[in-house]
């Protein structure tokens, strides 16, 4: 006899900050095929935990191999190529998954981040759209949406998704940090530091919003505040020493990467 096995396979993406959600795949399996498949799961995700982005996907490859119709396998093994700077290849993984599970939400949302990656917008709202379509409460679609529309330059429409991810999801940190950053591109400086200091406060080790903050109090003539915010980031993560990461790999806001790499520069 087979029986049925609903396997969740929690999403990880290190790419871009968004929402971390499950796929539901399901499928026949004897209980052998099951200890095997939670084998190669557990492994796959020891290797992301560990960072060993590369072995990972080996382990989802080895997923695939065995079950090609296990749609959060593909989904996975994309993310395990994005977290490897991959999206094109990522991307093909995203189809897949979409095809074999058109009404989950997730792969469209992963093949989103895959799709503004690569600069394409629309193509990426469109997928966000998809994911609201079957979820209106999605926290990380209406986050993820906002990144895509200030990709576009649309940032008063960045900040009403921003938004609505908050009052989705109250505890949605990122949705928080993406929000202050796209107030500090429409001029709202002190609205912007204020929201950055009160996530902080909450979230004292959120690299990216200590960066943000070390940049708008650094271009705010506040040198010394800003120096002090500067340690932790350097201790927390020396990628934000990298201007072409902050600018096209983290994607911040035009204005506070011209702010930050101002106190890079000059400080």
């Amino acid at each position: 006899m087979r029986s049925i096995f609903a396997i969740f396979l929690t999403l990880f993406l290190v790419f871009h900050p968004a929402a971390i959600a499950p796929v539901q795949a399901q499928v026949n399996l004897t209980e052998t095929e099951a200890k095997q498949l939670d084998a190669l799961v557990k492994k796959a995700f020891d290797a992301t935990d560990a960072g060993e982005f590369t072995e990972a996907e080996g382990y989802w490859t080895d997923l695939i191999n065995l079950y090609p119709d296990n749609a959060a396998g593909w989904s996975n093994r994309g993310n395990s190529k994005m977290s490897q700077n991959r999206p094109q290849e990522a991307l093909a993984d995203y189809n897949k998954s979409v095809e074999l599970a058109p009404a989950y939400p997730d792969p469209y949302l992963n093949r989103g981040a895959a799709l503004e990656s690569l600069g394409k917008w629309e193509e990426a709202i469109a997928d966000y759209n998809r994911v609201l379509e079957i979820d209106p409460k999605d926290a990380a679609a209406y986050n993820n949406r906002g990144n895509a529309k200030a990709g576009l330059g649309k940032w008063e429409e960045a900040i009403a998704d921003y938004q609505t991810a908050m009052q989705v999801n109250s505890r949605f940190s990122t949705a928080f940090g993406n929000h202050a950053i796209a107030l500090y591109e429409v001029g709202k400086t002190e609205e912007a530091i204020k929201e950055m200091k009160n996530i902080l406060r909450k979230y004292p080790n959120f690299t990216d919003v200590r960066a943000a903050l070390t940049a708008a109090l650094w271009a705010n003539k506040k040198n010394g505040e800003a120096e002090s915010n500067w340690v932790s980031v350097e201790n927390l993560d020396p990628r934000y020493r990298d201007i072409n990461w902050v600018k096209n790999i983290r994607r911040w806001s035009p204005t506070l990467v011209t702010s930050l790499e101002k106190f890079l520069t000059l400080k």
